[in-house]
C-alpha cells in the first residue's frame, strides 16, 4: 500500500483524493445550509405563532407575563432538535401597539464539522401589533391670551384633522372616542354640575353667580385624580367666577359633529396654569368622577392617551405666579398620569420649557417642537396617524 501512494504512476490517485476534500465539503455545506434554512423556516412558523398569540393579550401586559406566556406557546410549536440553546426574547415598543420577537439559535452542522465549522448561529424576528382595539383621547389645549391670532387658527385646523383621522380609522363605535379640555388658569364645565357635592363654594353668591370656571384643588388633590368625598372639602374643586370666555370641557364622545363644534369654540383668553389643563384631561379619560365616560383602567384592548399642547411657560395657577413652583406641580402630574397607564404626547408651540414637556412626553419620540403654527396640522396628523395605526387598524 506504501508503494502505491508512492509510485509515481499512480501518483495522481491521492492528488485526486485529496481535490474531492474540498469537493466533499462543499456538498456537505450545502447540506448543512439546507438542513439549518429548514430549522429556520419551522423557528419562524413558531414566533410568527407565538407574536400572534401575544397580540390577543391586553395592551400593558407586564413583561414578566409577557415572556412566560410567549415561553409556554413558543415550545408547545417548536419542537425540532436541529437548533439547540435557544433565546427567545419579546420586547414591546415604548408607544403601546407593537410587539417584537427574536428567537436565537445554534446549529450544530452534521457533514461540515469534518472540515472544522462545529456550530453556527441561526436567528430569526418578528413584529406584531398588540393591543389592536379601541382609543381614548384627551386633548388637553392651551387657550390662554398668547394663542390668540394665527396659533388659535392653526390649532382648530390640526384638532379638525386629527378628530377626522381618528374617525376614519375606526372600524366601529366607540373604537375612538375624543374629549376636548381647553384650558387657561382655570377650565370651565357645565353649570349643570352647580349642584353636584364635588364642588366647592366660598359663598352662596359664588355658587349662584357661577358660569362653570373651577380652579386647582388643594395640594396634592390638583395633581391626582383621587376621587372627591363628600365629607372633606380638601378633596373637592373649587368653583370660581372667573375665566374669561373659556370654551367649556367637552368630555369623552364619539360624536364627531359634537367634537367639531367644541373645537370651533376655542377662544384665546388669560394665563397658563399646564396643570389644570393635564389634570382634567386626566379626569375626561379616568372611569371615576368628576367624569365617568372613560372606560376601566386595565380593559382589554383599550389605550388612554393624553395630547397636551402648549405655547408658553406657566404663569399662574391657584396658589402661585411663580413659574417654577407651577413648573413642579407639571412634573407630579404629568409622571402620575403616566403611572396610571395613559400616554402622553406634547407639542410646545414656538415657546414654552422644551425641557419640561419633553419629560412630561412619555418617550423622546412624543414631544413635538413646532417653531411655526402652520406646523400644527402636519404634527396633528402624524400623531393621529400613529395612533390609529398602531390601535385601530384591524
Amino acid at each position: 500500500m506504501q508503494s502505491f501512494w508512492t509510485d509515481r504512476k499512480g501518483g495522481v490517485i491521492p492528488i485526486f483524493v485529496l481535490a474531492l476534500i474540498p469537493i466533499f465539503g462543499a456538498m456537505g455545506a450545502a447540506v448543512d445550509y439546507s438542513r439549518a434554512q429548514l430549522a429556520r423556516t419551522k423557528m419562524q412558523i413558531a414566533l410568527d405563532a407565538t407574536g400572534l398569540f401575544l397580540s390577543k393579550l391586553p395592551a400593558g401586559t407586564n413583561q414578566d407575563t409577557l415572556m412566560a406566556r410567549a415561553t409556554e406557546f413558543f415550545y408547545a410549536n417548536y419542537s425540532e432538535s436541529e437548533l439547540v440553546s435557544i433565546q427567545l426574547t419579546v420586547t414591546p415598543n415604548v408607544l403601546p401597539g407593537k410587539l417584537n420577537l427574536t428567537a436565537n439559535g445554534i446549529y450544530q452542522p452534521l457533514i461540515v464539522n469534518i472540515v472544522g465549522a462545529t456550530s453556527f448561529p441561526v436567528g430569526t424576528a418578528t413584529e406584531v401589533k398588540w393591543g389592536i382595539g379601541k382609543v381614548e383621547v384627551a386633548l388637553a389645549l392651551d387657550n390662554t391670551g398668547s394663542m390668540a391670532g394665527n396659533k388659535i387658527t392653526q390649532l382648530k385646523i390640526a384638532a379638525h384633522d386629527l378628530i377626522n383621522v381618528l374617525k376614519n380609522s375606526a372600524q366601529n363605535p366607540g373604537d375612538a372616542k375624543i374629549s376636548i379640555v381647553p384650558f387657561g388658569v382655570q377650565v370651565k364645565i357645565d353649570t349643570a354640575f352647580r349642584d353636584v357635592f364635588w364642588l366647592k363654594w366660598d359663598s352662596a353668591s359664588e355658587k349662584n353667580n357661577w358660569q362653570g370656571c373651577v380652579e386647582d384643588r388643594n395640594k396634592n388633590y390638583d395633581v391626582s385624580d383621587a376621587l372627591p368625598v363628600s365629607t372633606d372639602n380638601a378633596t373637592k374643586y373649587p368653583g370660581t367666577l372667573s375665566c374669561g370666555a373659556l370654551a367649556k370641557i367637552q368630555p369623552l364622545t364619539d360624536n364627531w359633529t359634537v367634537l367639531h363644534a367644541k373645537v370651533d369654540q376655542m377662544i384665546a383668553t388669560g394665563n397658563t396654569n399646564i396643570p389644570v389643563g393635564l389634570v382634567w384631561g386626566w379626569h375626561t379619560l379616568s372611569p371615576t368622577l368628576p367624569f365617568t365616560e372613560g372606560a376601566a383602567y386595565g380593559t382589554q384592548n383599550l389605550t388612554k392617551f393624553v395630547i397636551l399642547l402648549t405655547d408658553g411657560d406657566n404663569t399662574d395657577n391657584r396658589w402661585s405666579d411663580s413659574t417654577t413652583t407651577i413648573n413642579q406641580r407639571t412634573t407630579m402630574v404629568c409622571n402620575n398620569i403616566k403611572a396610571a397607564g395613559i400616554f402622553i404626547y406634547t407639542i410646545r408651540v414656538i415657546n414654552g420649557n422644551a425641557n419640561l414637556l419633553q419629560n412630561c412626553a412619555t418617550s423622546p419620540s412624543m414631544y413635538y417642537d413646532v417653531q411655526d403654527a402652520g406646523q400644527l396640522s402636519s404634527v396633528f396628523n402624524a400623531i393621529g396617524s400613529q395612533i390609529a395605526n398602531l390601535h385601530l387598524s384591524k
